[in-house]
């Protein structure tokens, strides 16, 4: 039955692509069907969906748009495909990882198999340390504005699998459902939060920066995550330097190196003098700057260290304050750990990994929130803020692993 095909695609490659999506779970497509509904009826859908993938007969649904609030004010576009073209890019994604994966840079992290942003956060505070200078790159609207020709000619120096160029090209020109339900086509970009969108633009990326930093600019290392990239210059003048050097590639390539977003920073620590305006930047959720830090000797010096970022720790706070959890007298307080320890663990596991201090801090809102929520539950303890934080230290004491950001050390200390 099969070979009556034009595309071989074995009905084993679909269901190791749905078990993948299966595990990153997601949000319902335009369709409106979740994960869980789409496995009522598991068996047919799977099916269904080989059979077109096989047939050539398969066009993918619009892309359903979400947009997500930025630090800035501003909003990024995410695209949300349904499950079952989610199922789909993975087929491909899964027969191309393996054939550009091992061409992509060394300093290249963001969505490889075996990599992570830790990886890249512990390599760039060590080259800090090397380096006096950073260029932090931001590409003006990256996966919005992906050059669809320049894209399909990379994939198809890699592949002549039919299908694979096919679908691909199919899912670049998808519509885009805007909120209000409207359709808007598009003529370049990839979405975020498609599943082929990551593959997709580490391979772009690896054409036009990766390999041209590594031909022209070997001597200044990086560190990439996706669009998220910094490089380590000896001076100023050869930061403004590549600067320069990296607009003109970029604008080959049809991209654009965000004019005030793009900064030359000054690693500033104990050994190193003057001063410049210029001496923090962000990367991957944590703010690189000079901290105060100890040596093996328990002496006090200045680093230039990462901890997690300021908006990222607005962020953090303005969720514990929307679970206003002052108000959940129902609930006792195992039941509010149990209820908050998958995002607590989130947490801390990620931004608790350099400079766990200042995670603390931020994560002390949950603590007066726990104290608010104790001093109207126990009438004993309205009457002085004191007596609640004294009881919540109590319960610390007792157990140290109630609450995941507990783990932070002394976190409850008022």
């Amino acid at each position: 039955m099969g070979n009556a095909k034009p595309f071989c695609i074995s009905q084993r490659d679909v269901w190791a692509a749905y078990t993948r999506v299966k595990a990153n779970h997601g949000a319902a497509g335009v369709d409106g069907q979740s994960i869980e509904q789409f496995e009522e009826d598991l068996q047919n859908n799977l099916y269904r969906l080989w059979n077109r993938l096989c047939s050539g007969s398969y066009f993918p649904p619009p892309v359903r748009r979400v947009d997500i609030p930025k630090g800035d004010g501003q909003k990024r576009p995410l695209g949300i495909p349904t499950v079952a073209d989610r199922v789909a890019q993975m087929v491909v994604q899964r027969y191309l990882e393996p054939i550009v994966e091992p061409l992509f840079h060394n300093d290249s992290y963001g969505y490889r198999p075996g990599r992570s942003a830790h990886q890249a956060l512990s390599v760039a505070r060590q080259r800090c340390w090397q380096y006096d200078w950073v260029l932090d790159l931001d590409i003006k609207s990256f996966f919005e504005t992906i050059d669809w020709e320049l894209l399909l000619r990379a994939v198809h120096r890699h592949t002549e699998c039919t299908w694979v160029l096919l679908y691909i090209e199919r899912w670049l020109k998808a519509p885009v459902c805007m909120p209000d339900g409207t359709l808007a086509e598009r003529n370049q970009g990839t979405p975020q939060g498609a599943v082929i969108s990551p593959l997709l633009a580490n391979l772009f990326l690896h054409y036009a920066f990766d390999r041209w930093m590594a031909e022209q600019h070997a001597d200044i290392p990086f560190e990439r995550y996706a669009d998220d990239i910094i490089c380590h210059c000896v001076s100023e003048v050869q930061a403004r330097a590549l600067r320069d050097a990296l607009g003109q590639r970029l604008t080959q390539w049809y991209l654009e190196l965000h004019p005030h977003k793009t900064t030359i920073v000054y690693c500033k620590d104990a050994n190193r003098r003057g001063s410049y305006p210029e001496q923090r930047f962000d990367f991957l959720g944590y703010t690189f700057r000079p901290r105060s830090s100890k040596n093996r000797t328990g002496q006090l010096f200045v680093s230039f260290a990462p901890a997690v970022s300021a908006k990222a720790a607005s962020a953090m706070r303005q969720r514990i304050r929307r679970w206003r959890l002052h108000q959940r007298n129902d609930l006792a307080l195992e039941e509010i750990a149990r209820w908050t320890r998958p995002m607590l663990h989130g947490w801390v596991n990620y931004y608790g990994r350099f400079y766990a201090s200042a995670l603390r801090r931020a994560l002390r809102t949950l603590d007066a929130f726990l104290v608010r929520w104790a001093q109207r539950k126990y009438k004993r303890l309205r009457a002085r803020n004191t007596l609640a934080w004294q009881w919540l230290w109590r319960v610390y004491a007792r157990q140290p692993d109630l609450f995941a950001h507990w783990a932070l050390v002394s976190t409850v200390r008022r």
